[in-house]
């Protein structure tokens, strides 16, 4: 297992000085001045989001949205702004609780549009809302009755095209004669393609003023759409549900497509070039399987796309293909980048990338020949995790999401002449409270794999003595906790701190960041090898001196709750563990889940057809053995980890004794999107682990609300 190192954040090596090193100084993020308080529970819920940037054309605007909790709703809204580089103004755009996202601005630069929902109850649906620097606010361009799921304006500015799922009037027919019911993976929730006119658009609007209804002009326009402003459909087929794509110039657009809406046909993937001016389509034969994600080059001759290497399973890296439209010549862009690598826009510059690197997320710029440089836009990012960038399309300017090592993430601008610069706060919200020093650990599993992790400690830490430890595992398993402000809202990591506590978020075998052999090596293995990642993690700091052996805990969301399920049964070192949405029994989860090709992939296999790997990897085979008593929390209308798992290990624990308390939020699905939700969670997470692991009473874990006392 060996021993535990620290180390900068994206380096291989041992010990090191500097901003996280070997003793005990703070690093941003971690004050340690006595006035400053540490942050509630309530504080983390409303803690802002900084997210979707897009930068104007001449790069002297940003757009961004910021998701944050309205308590008075119970909801999280986001909100688009935009921040003007000239007056340093930032203007809320959605100020209203219906809110915003998706910011884009048209290559013009005249238009900035954004999705906003319209309408009431069940009838609420993201439309596209468009501003020109002139309006005050946004008008609705579309008004599909399904909703728009994203939308791009065309070369010129002129028109906007969308996908939306394509309206379903016999559908609705049928629940009227029928009532409400679904036949699985044959009613169709398939994605076609609009288009509206912005000219026409804006002149229906004016004719509101002027003229009734029924006295208004009915001709249609020459793309379909009706004078009232309905959408005119681009394409529509029944064996093809549309994924993403990109404009090609005025007369042409590419897109990905799969044969239907259901997660099984995700390897059959195909690339699509469409004239728009004849309708005519045209399937780029190209090697699959293809991933979802497409962009056009700037002279408009070429596309790149995402393709899965290997046998495509979902843990292998995701490549970059370039196809060439004139001699249907395809090739693969010769990156040196052993890891998943996302195409965000392709400038005159070059190719704008995004990928994550053990525990930095980078962005460069990338060229014909596979040569990778940081964003020239971006400014100095060395050492710091850039990500989400948005780049005008000469190149020359940039916005992006910045975050140093303890850092919340913010918004930056920066170019050609013009200095890189913070946008938004979220750091100050930090300074302002006394909040845990972040650390990148590694230590060695028990067959030899180098794990690394983050490991938060109290300001004040006094390595001399041991301290209880938490360990927050993430979900995934393609993910990774990085070393940045703690900003989750499931578990109380500062609250943990301020109790005197160390808490240890691994990235187990698995996770982002680490390349394609690692994120494979718990394929066949899922849950044994990615317990003694974090078994072997807690051995090291137990080693150390730092971590209390009596006194240690475990908890995750997602596969990060499936690995504590396989902790709290498969170990006794664990004084308690909170089991969030996670897997408890693989059969069960892969004939209820909405995803059943990750259960394949990962195992191997059908349960039908290998049932010993399936019960080797599942919590609830081991639990005869439990001794830890577990919290899970599970959403009754979760699809993708569905409820079933977790009454199954609820009662497999009760029928072994094992204290366990089942908490069942009612409507939520896989994640919560309700601030009370997430205070419910934290706070009995506290609560539990509080008591299990501290030795503090249960008593703030009912949440006022009565209950029997375990």
């Amino acid at each position: 297992m060996g021993k535990v190192e620290l180390g900068t954040a994206g380096s291989s090596g041992h010990w090191t000085q500097g901003p996280i090193g070997n003793g005990p100084q703070a690093t941003a993020g971690g004050a340690t001045d006595a006035g400053k308080p540490y942050f509630t529970v309530e504080d983390m819920v409303s803690l802002p989001a900084f997210e979707q940037v897009a930068v104007h054309p001449d790069g002297q605007r940003a757009a961004f949205v910021v998701r944050r909790a309205d308590w008075d709703e119970d909801q999280y809204v986001s909100q688009v702004f935009v921040y003007d580089v000239a007056s340093h103004d930032v203007v809320n755009l959605t100020p209203d609780a219906v809110g915003g996202s998706q910011p884009q601005w048209s290559p013009d630069g005249r238009w900035l549009g954004y999705l906003r929902t319209v309408g009431e109850g069940e009838a609420r649906k993201l439309q596209v809302f468009v501003k020109s620097r002139n309006e005050a606010v946004g008008v609705p361009v579309t008004r599909h009755p399904e909703g728009v799921f994203a939308f791009r304006f065309s070369a010129d500015g002129r028109t906007v095209f969308f996908t939306a799922v394509r309206p379903q009037p016999e559908r609705a027919e049928r629940d009227q004669r029928y009532g409400t019911f679904e036949y699985v993976d044959v009613d169709d929730r398939r994605r076609a393609l609009y288009r509206v006119d912005l000219a026409v658009e804006s002149a229906r609007r004016e004719t509101r003023y002027e003229r009734p209804r029924d006295l208004r002009d009915d001709t249609r326009q020459p793309d379909g759409g009706k004078a009232d402003g309905s959408a005119g459909l681009v394409f529509d087929r029944p064996d093809l549900h549309v994924l993403d794509f990109d404009l090609a110039g005025i007369d042409a657009l590419v897109f990905t497509a799969a044969p239907s809406t259901n997660f099984e046909d995700f390897q059959q993937y195909r690339l699509y070039r469409m004239n728009l001016r004849t309708g005519g389509l045209t399937e780029l034969q190209v090697p699959g399987p293809i991933g979802a994600v497409v962009r056009v080059s700037p002279d408009e001759q070429q596309c790149v796309f995402t393709r899965t290497s290997g046998d495509g399973k979902m843990f292998r890296n995701h490549e970059l293909w370039v196809y060439h439209f004139q001699d249907g010549t395809v090739r693969p862009l010769p990156l040196e980048i052993d890891e998943n690598v996302h195409p965000v826009v392709w400038t005159q510059r070059g190719l704008v990338v995004e990928w994550q690197d053990r525990l930095q997320t980078k962005v460069e710029l990338v060229q014909a020949d596979g040569v990778r440089q940081p964003l020239p836009s971006a400014g100095t990012t060395e050492g710091r995790l850039v990500r989400g960038a948005s780049v005008t399309p000469d190149g020359c300017f940039a916005a992006w999401l910045e975050a140093g090592v303890g850092e919340p993430w913010d918004v930056y601008v920066g170019g050609d002449g013009l200095d890189k610069r913070r946008v938004t706060q979220a750091l100050e919200l930090f300074t302002a409270h006394t909040t845990s020093r972040k650390h990148v650990v590694r230590w060695h599993a028990s067959d030899g794999v180098e794990v690394e992790g983050v490991l938060s400690l109290p300001p004040d830490f006094d390595g001399s003595q041991p301290h209880p430890l938490l360990v927050v595992v993430h979900g995934g398993p393609t993910a990774a906790s990085l070393p940045v402000a703690t900003t989750g809202k499931y578990y109380p990591i500062e609250q943990f701190v301020e109790r005197g506590c160390i808490v240890l978020e691994p990235n187990y075998r698995g996770s982002s960041g680490y390349g394609g052999d690692f994120r494979g090596l718990n394929e066949g293995n899922l849950g044994l090898g990615d317990y003694d990642d974090v078994i072997s993690g807690v051995d090291a700091l137990i080693a150390r001196g730092w971590a209390d052996a009596a006194r240690v805990g475990v908890m995750g969301w997602s596969q990060g709750g499936y690995i504590s399920a396989f902790c709290a049964t498969y170990s006794d070192r664990f004084k308690a563990a909170s089991v969030g949405a996670g897997i408890s029994d693989w059969m069960t989860y892969y004939v209820n889940t909405d995803i059943h090709p990750f259960t394949r992939h990962y195992l191997g296999a059908t349960p039908w057809e290998d049932g010993a790997v399936y019960a080797r990897t599942s919590p609830i085979t081991y639990v005869r053995n439990a001794q830890t008593p577990t919290l899970i929390q599970h959403g009754d209308a979760d699809a993708r980890v569905p409820v079933p798992n977790a009454f199954e290990l609820y009662q497999g624990l009760r029928d072994v004794g094992v204290p366990v308390q089942l908490v069942i939020f009612k409507g939520m699905q896989h994640g919560s999107n309700k601030p009370s939700w997430n205070r419910a969670i934290l706070r009995q997470n506290e609560a539990w682990f509080a008591h299990h692991v501290l030795g503090h009473p249960l008593d703030d874990f009912w949440l006022d609300g009565g209950g029997a006392k375990i």
